[in-house]
């Protein structure tokens, strides 16, 4: 009898760690290795008959070693692999395990000092051809793992079939699947340090499938054709301190629904038609939209996300978003996109304990932990968190060509004790209550976005007297470009919900604003969390009937665009939607088309007109020598301010009247004598106002007054705002 070969190079430990889908180097036993002087394939397939190689010289069998693992020696060269099925189906397929790295010197580099500022591009999952083989590389960062491979339908959902390659200290797995492209389903299995197994999805997926199911999709996210040029090379100017912005706000799911199609929200391709052209139209500069990354829960607008590279799918794949913005652009109109760096949900597909270890977020419960929301925190501190972070801000910007970025919650990571108690908190280590480390990453990521990405904006969603949050890093600021006044909507919204005859015990309300509007850029902001939790709608925080509703409502938008600031408003407030936002329903078109409705919707559309052709309301909306009050009377409840722009622009008075009484021949000083003209009335009656007035026009003809060279009588009807423009 011959001697027979010897049956496997494998060692008993590989054998058995490869078996129990454990072994943490996969690619130092699976695929061909040499020994003794001879090439050998290994490979592991469970539920199959027999395999083969099919090689240049034809087909070798490879004899079951143990269990599921096959192998025997081949030859050097290419080959694919031939499985029988017990039914006796067979398929042929090329080997993941004969592919060399993907990832070059550069990349793992990078990676393994947390600097990658383009992380979309080495992690996550890629459609490419590789070595001549068509498929999808995928990479995943998890350095305290033992095991973690990639499954999907493609493989049953077993671990053990594709387990992927360590990549040196870099933390980083990955492994070339042939043959996968795009739509495939995927999820990364991970044996933990802990020795939990657990599935999760993508931290830098482009694409996830509807929720509630959680795996993540492969999106080839190349080759958009982007027809904005215009847009891109101009915006630095639309999107200046000194350019009129005005924002409207949407929720993408519940802004229209198609209830000819069982009620579903409108696809990120009808949404390029119908938003973009109804935005257009009502005269706003630009769209603000509530997260679109991937989020499980409905109810949480988006603001819970756990897919940070994808846009959710609940409206259509990656390129329609592309679409959305690219109409937008085509339009003329920024998008600018919520950003939640923050927090993360806890849910088990996500980024906690990612690789069986708190990878992402905090260790410790009183800084990882946020009770607020019950969502974790990330640790800013890390390195490649952070990393992480910045390069998904890139990555919109990019990839997706964001205008900007609106950051979420900024004061609960500026401040360790945000909504916790004494001894739920870890001061820093100067014993304050300042994050440094979230400090540096807003930082960071303000000077890397604005220093790659040109004419974008940054927006600090942050509710506290933190100093210097649009001042430049390199004096000591955060960076952002602009941040939302809470104080004046607070203040503001306090004092008109008063009835008239109560506001003048309230009268600062509406001037304290003006104490600081000039210590940030500041956008004033009319949001989503002002028609919701109970809060009731914008019309109906108005005191009186049904008629004093709307005229304070239009008072109250007068005042606002007057006011100095850039303007942001939700959804549904611009024509005085007469309930509280629903997110799981539309807004209420059907009020819209009543008159009282449409005059406020028209009168939003002529603000935001005269707002951007008129230079003294927008060019020092964060420039102190661009406003002056006039005079201000608690007793009557009246303001009357000027606004500036540069020398040869004509100055703007704004007078407001907050009672239900009209000020007949009411003087007011003004900068120059002459022809005034009423520009905007929101007591016309084509806004659904009584129609009291000035005739269009009034003539600055009196003496001296207010500190003013001349003087104008005038008419303030009930409960209104009158804008007067200087004829040139």
């Amino acid at each position: 009898m011959s001697e027979m070969p010897n049956p496997s190079p494998i060692a008993e430990r590989d054998l058995a760690l490869l078996g129990a889908g454990q072994h943490d180097r996969p690619f130092d036993v699976l695929g061909p290795h040499k020994h003794k002087g001879r090439w050998w394939v290994t490979a592991f397939h469970p539920d199959i008959a027999s395999l083969s190689a099919i090689t240049d010289t034809g087909e070798i069998p490879l004899p079951r070693i143990e269990g599921d693992l096959f192998a025997g020696p081949v030859g050097a060269g290419p080959y694919r692999l031939k499985a029988v099925s017990g039914g006796g189906v067979a398929w042929e397929f090329h080997d993941p395990y004969r592919f060399d790295p993907v990832l070059g010197e550069v990349d793992l580099h990078l990676l393994g000092e947390g600097t990658h500022r383009r992380l979309w591009q080495a992690l996550g999952a890629h459609v490419m051809t590789h070595q001549g083989v068509a498929g999808t590389h995928f990479a995943v960062w998890a350095p305290n793992a033992r095991r973690v491979s990639v499954v999907g339908q493609f493989n049953q959902w077993d671990g053990r079939r594709h387990p992927m390659r360590r990549i040196g200290g870099s933390g980083v797995w990955e492994i070339f699947l042939p043959s996968l492209s795009e739509g495939e389903l995927y999820k990364y299995e991970i044996l933990g340090a802990d020795g939990s197994v657990m599935q999760k999805a993508d931290p830098v997926g482009f694409g996830s499938q509807h929720p509630p199911e959680k795996a993540s999709v492969v999106r080839d996210i190349s080759g958009f054709g982007w027809r904005d040029d215009l847009w891109m090379a101009t915006r630095s100017e639309i999107q200046d301190h000194q350019a009129p912005i005005s924002i409207y706000e949407v929720h993408l799911g519940s802004w229209r629904r198609r209830w000819d199609d069982h009620g579903r929200p409108l696809s990120y391709k009808e949404l390029a038609r119908d938003l973009v052209g109804y935005a257009k139209d009502m005269g706003f500069t630009h769209l603000e939209l509530l997260p679109v990354s991937e989020f499980p829960f409905d109810g949480s607008w988006g603001y819970q996300p756990v897919g940070l590279y994808a846009p959710t799918i609940r409206f259509g794949p990656p390129h329609e978003f592309r679409d959305l913005v690219d109409a937008a652009h085509q339009a003329g109109l920024g998008v600018l996109l919520d950003w939640v760096p923050g927090h993360f949900p806890t849910d088990a597909h996500g980024l906690a304990r990612f690789d069986g270890t708190p990878l992402y977020e905090h260790a410790d419960p009183r800084e990882g932990f946020h009770q607020d929301w019950n969502t974790l925190i990330y640790n800013y501190g890390r390195t490649e968190v952070q990393n992480y972070l910045i390069s998904n801000a890139l990555y919109w910007l990019q990839e997706y060509h964001i205008d900007g970025l609106r950051v979420d919650a900024v004061a609960s990571m500026l401040y360790r004790d945000y909504s916790r108690k004494d001894g739920e908190w870890v001061p820093n280590r100067d014993g304050g209550r300042e994050n440094y480390e979230a400090i540096a990453f807003m930082q960071n990521m303000n000077v890397i976005s604005y220093g790659e990405c040109p004419g974008i904006m940054t927006v600090a969603e942050e509710s506290t007297s933190f100093p210097n949050v649009s001042a430049p890093v390199d004096t000591g600021g955060l960076g952002f470009g602009f941040k939302w006044n809470m104080g004046w909507m607070n203040d503001t919204l306090r004092y008109i919900q008063q009835d008239p005859v109560h506001r003048k015990y309230h009268h600062d309300q509406m001037t304290f604003g003006l104490m600081y509007a000039f210590s940030e850029n500041f956008i004033l902001p009319i949001s989503h969390d002002e028609v919701v939790h109970g809060k009731g709608s914008m019309l109906r925080k108005m005191p009186g009937d049904e008629w004093q509703q709307f005229a304070n409502l239009r008072a109250y938008y007068g005042f606002m665009w007057g006011h100095p600031g850039k303007k942001l408003l939700f959804m549904g407030c611009e024509f005085a939607q007469p309930e509280e936002w629903n997110h799981n329903g539309e807004l209420n078109w059907h009020a819209a088309e009543q008159p009282p409705h449409k005059g406020v919707q028209a009168l939003i559309r002529d603000l935001n007109r005269l707002y951007r052709e008129t230079p003294a309301l927008h060019l020092k909306d964060c420039s102190a020598d661009g406003f002056q009050w006039i005079a201000t009377d608690a007793d009557q409840s009246t303001y009357i301010w000027l606004r500036r722009g540069d020398d040869a622009d004509p100055p703007v008075v704004v007078a407001c009247n907050f009672t239900p009484v009209p000020r007949d021949g009411f003087r007011i000083g003004v900068p120059r004598a002459g022809s005034w003209r009423e520009a905007i009335n929101t007591d016309a009656a084509i806004y659904g106002g009584s129609g009291l007035g000035n005739l269009g026009r009034v003539t600055a003809d009196g003496p001296a007054q207010d500190g003013q060279p001349a003087s104008m009588a005038v008419t303030l009807p009930p409960l209104s705002v009158v804008i007067f423009t200087a004829d040139d």
